[in-house]
């Protein structure tokens, strides 16, 4: 399980860093708390945020309970191709988010995979 963990903290880590870039986009193009708008790029970098924070709700449980059920090595290397894909996502949504596609399917079709995997793993559980 030290590898599922391990990629759940990384993916902790990945959305904190995605708000230090925020903070740094908000100080950058003059954008003064509360405010959301006003530039852009910094709604960009706040979007990217956001959008990660939205996936982590499914991610993070979806890896640890399909974890119980399958081998964690395997769970793991599925939250690798996550963590990859939020990168791909958060570069390519700060150039052009008209391109984010590549890296938004590589976030979500893991997620989607996890949650399927864990849903299979506690039925079929319950049926043993």
């Amino acid at each position: 399980m030290h590898y599922v963990h391990i990629i759940a903290l990384l993916a902790i880590v990945q959305f904190i860093y995605f708000g230090i870039l925020v903070g740094q986009a908000r100080g950058k193009y003059g954008i003064k708390a509360p405010a959301m708008t006003g530039n852009e790029h910094f709604e960009r970098a706040a979007r990217v945020q956001m959008n990660t924070l939205e996936q982590l709700v499914c991610f993070i449980p979806a890896l640890l309970i399909a974890a119980v059920y399958w081998p964690p090595v395997y769970v793991a290397g599925v939250g690798v191709v996550y963590l990859a894909g939020r990168m791909i996502y958060q570069q390519a949504y700060v150039a052009d988010p008209a391109k984010r596609g590549l890296g938004f399917l590589l976030t979500f079709l893991p997620t989607l995979l996890l949650a399927l995997a864990g849903l299979l793993g506690a039925v079929m559980r319950s049926l043993a």
